[in-house]
């Protein structure tokens, strides 16, 4: 823990009190997030606040905050849970130093084909319980999830099944990322993804992990790297969207519900407007005949998947929760004809 997030820690407990008596008639809440301010992902997330006060006639204000505003991205848990902040939009896996679970559910690499299979597995699947579960005695309230959907694979080499990964130097994140990846035959590289153009310009790396088609495509990297993956096969981040437990547990039923519905249609924004923007720079890039979209085939996503399965099990040994985020993750999977052979 950082000085900054000590002092604000200590400030907080004087202001306890007048916090409750101000929330007694109206709500106003104070989040951050995990995306900086002009982000394309913050933007739509202040469009969720502005949703919220609108469902509820104005009761509800929310102001959210871009990365860094009053806590470090990694220190936002323990700063909602102490009241600095109300409540946060970020990657859980942020917070897999504290538990793998966080890890585990927020990015099961490999499991995800469509946006709509995770949002399904959190609202019937048992996902929403288990984030509780794991959220609760860390004092934050699960609210919903969403994502900005399936990271492309930027390629500078033809990759159309998982054979082709084996030996590939791939940039990707350390953790859960890397092991599948080396477990699929691929040589992992931790790299930042500011580095990432000039490690395949230079040959340094062939492939990366490297979020959206779009944004790839605006920030030039298939100009070096002419072979994509597209739709993603492997990456998929939960973004949740939690708060004060205490001050959730406060919230008459009502406003409870309208956070929680609100957070479902932003969801379904967030995921469309992303995807339109993936959509038209997919259009261009072929228009432009410069680049290949490589688009792998079920049997082959069945494939990684079923590699991907066997790390997460290393990853579920780490605790009781993250043993049974594996096995709630897995049945889900497995009864819905999603979990490789």
């Amino acid at each position: 823990m950082t000085n900054n997030l000590k002092t604000l820690l200590i400030a907080s407990t004087a202001f306890v009190a007048l916090g409750a008596a101000a929330h007694a008639q109206e709500y106003s809440f104070q989040f951050q997030s995990s995306d900086p301010s002009g982000n394309p992902n913050f933007e739509l997330q202040q469009t969720w606040a502005e949703a919220v006060s609108e469902a509820t006639d104005g009761q509800v204000e929310i102001e959210l905050l871009p990365v860094g505003a009053v806590v470090e991205h990694n220190e936002t848990q323990d700063a909602v849970a102490a009241g600095i902040l109300d409540g946060h939009i970020t990657d859980t896996s942020y917070f897999s130093g504290k538990d793998p679970a966080f890890g585990l559910i927020a990015n099961p690499v490999g499991a995800w084909s469509d946006p709509q299979q995770m949002f399904d597995f959190m609202e019937n699947g048992g996902g929403k319980e288990l984030m509780n579960e794991i959220l609760e005695p860390y004092g934050l309230h699960f609210i919903g999830a969403t994502t900005p959907g399936l990271e492309a694979f930027v390629s500078a080499v033809p990759i159309d099944t998982v054979a082709d990964l084996e030996g590939v130097k791939v940039r990707a994140p350390e953790g859960l990322v890397q092991q599948v990846f080396a477990a699929a035959g691929a040589a992992p590289v931790n790299l930042p993804s500011s580095e990432v153009f000039t490690s395949i310009d230079k040959g340094v790396i062939e492939a990366a992990d490297n979020t959206v088609f779009s944004t790839n495509q605006a920030a030039g990297l298939h100009d070096v790297a002419p072979h994509p993956v597209y739709p993603g096969f492997h990456s998929m981040p939960l973004v949740e969207i939690s708060m004060n437990k205490q001050q959730w547990d406060e919230l008459p039923d009502d406003i409870k519900q309208a956070f929680e519905e609100t957070v479902k249609d932003f969801a379904q924004r967030q995921v469309a407007a992303l995807a339109e923007a993936d959509e038209k720079a997919v259009a261009e890039a072929k228009e432009g005949g410069e680049i290949t979209i490589h688009d792998w085939s079920d049997e082959e996503r069945a494939k990684f998947r079923s590699i991907a399965t066997g790390e997460w099990e290393k990853v579920a040994s780490g605790s009781e929760n993250a043993q049974k985020v594996y096995d709630t993750l897995t049945t889900y999977l497995s009864e819905n004809n999603l979990l490789g052979e």
